[in-house]
């Protein structure tokens, strides 16, 4: 926030805000549109996309504003430049809109969001979003286009990808080398469901399907797989190593995280790539934290000095995140200063692949993540394509092609993908401009 809020100050004075438009009305777009409105000088929130537009009414009325509803985007255009705030169904006309300098994505979708997203990379519009799940699936291809178009794609700051990466250019910027960036859960049950999680989702005002996704393991290996994608680390194996200190009683005693070190150092690798991993049972929760090592002795000793140990592993730990408080500092991080929070590096180093959560029979359709069918795990890449695993980005909407044991990853042979989806032609893209990276001559030839 330090610099970015100084320049925001200035554009407010000069009456030159941040023109954003946000694809998504839910739970987390509610509080980004509430943050914009009423604590972010210098950045104006345009207008909201939302399937039902009533939910994008409702974040303008958190601050007493009432928008205009707009059918096309010509309607939306007028609106932008005559101020008033709008509100339409149609996504794809709001990310092609003139007048916007940013897109906010904040759906939690995949095919809806990656039309949108898409479309407004083409029209020439800085993209930060919230959604790990389309970043985890083809994000390395959006970062291309974004590349291409000369705007910039970025995760946003607030989740803990983007914190995790705060603290990674933190760390390496004293000079200590990163071995694994880190993230603290409450829980880790793969069999979770939107039925066991009904309750709990209610309480908060969220979706059940995403609830469970938190539990069953799927959001946090997205959250992880797109910090590997940043920084070129992978996953110790298949599922991360996770280790678990909560006794098997969710909100139990949290052991502190500098204690959990020593699950994590027999698989560190100074000279290697560096590991992305979770914990849980820890805290400070639900934080995020980076393993460090440097070799200069002086410079050791002033660490041990400052509290940090004695190594040969430093451990640096940020204690929250919060989410949409802190998405405009990545939208004014981007259209300011072209510095994305998080976006891949190159081609993908890890994905997430689907799990069976239960039996799966013949002609099953999987129908959503955190759902009852699938859990996502993160796998290094070169496995994925060694054994032709299924990302669980593309499974949605597909149906089982045949008996699938619980606990087995689904392979593109189990499943029948339904025809003419943009995220696989994107995927494929993706594989045939990348796969080269880890196996010399792969072809992506599974979705063509």
């Amino acid at each position: 926030m330090i610099i970015v809020d100084t320049v925001l100050a200035k554009r407010e004075a000069q009456g030159n805000p941040i023109r954003v438009g946000m694809v998504g009305a839910g739970f987390q777009a509610a509080g980004i549109g509430l943050q914009i409105m009423t604590a972010t000088p210098g950045m104006h929130l345009c207008a909201i996309a939302n399937r039902h537009i009533d939910a994008a009414v409702k974040v303008f009325q958190q601050a007493g504003i009432e928008p205009t509803a707009c059918d096309s985007q010509q309607e939306l255009e007028a609106a932008i430049a005559t101020g008033r705030p709008a509100v339409t169904e149609d996504a794809v006309a709001l990310a092609r809109a003139e007048g916007l300098d940013a897109i906010i994505e904040v759906t939690g979708s995949l095919e809806f969001a990656a039309h949108a997203v898409l479309a407004a990379l083409e029209s020439g519009k800085d993209v930060i979003q919230m959604n790990a799940e389309l970043d985890g699936t083809i994000g390395p291809i959006l970062k291309v286009k974004a590349d291409a178009a000369g705007v910039v794609y970025s995760f946003a700051d607030g989740d803990q990808p983007g914190v995790e990466m705060n603290l990674y250019r933190f760390v390496a910027g004293l000079g200590v080398k990163p071995v694994l960036c880190g993230n603290i859960k409450g829980l880790h049950d793969p069999y979770r469901n939107p039925a066991t999680q009904e309750s709990f989702a209610r309480r908060w005002g969220q979706k059940p399907a995403m609830v469970a996704s938190f539990a069953d393991g799927t959001k946090i290996s997205f959250e992880q797989a797109i910090v590997a994608n940043g920084t070129g680390m992978q996953v110790a194996q298949r599922g991360m190593l996770g280790p678990d200190f909560s006794g098997g009683v969710p909100g139990g005693p949290l052991v502190p995280i500098e204690q959990t070190v020593s699950a994590f150092e027999p698989y560190l690798d100074p000279a290697g790539p560096g590991l992305v991993d979770y914990v849980v049972g820890a805290r400070p929760g639900p934080g995020v934290f980076v393993l460090g090592t440097i070799e200069n002795p002086r410079q050791r000793h002033y660490l041990e000095l400052y509290k940090m140990g004695e190594g040969p592993y430093y451990c640096f730990t940020t204690p929250y995140h919060l989410c949409h408080f802190e998405v405009p500092t990545s939208v004014a991080r981007a259209v300011l200063f072209r510095d994305p929070v998080l976006s891949p590096l190159k081609g993908p180093r890890v994905g997430v692949i689907a799990m069976a959560k239960k039996r799966l029979n013949e002609g099953e359709t999987i129908e959503e993540l955190g759902g009852f069918e699938v859990y996502g795990v993160a796998e290094n890449m070169d496995v994925i394509r060694r054994e032709r695993l299924l990302p669980i980005g593309l499974a949605l909407g597909c149906q089982v092609a045949g008996h699938i044991e619980k606990d087995t990853a689904l392979t593109f042979d189990d499943v029948l993908i339904p025809p003419g989806r943009l995220i696989d032609r994107l995927y494929a893209e993706q594989e045939a401009m990348f796969a080269m990276e880890s196996l010399p001559g792969t072809t992506a030839t599974h979705l063509e």
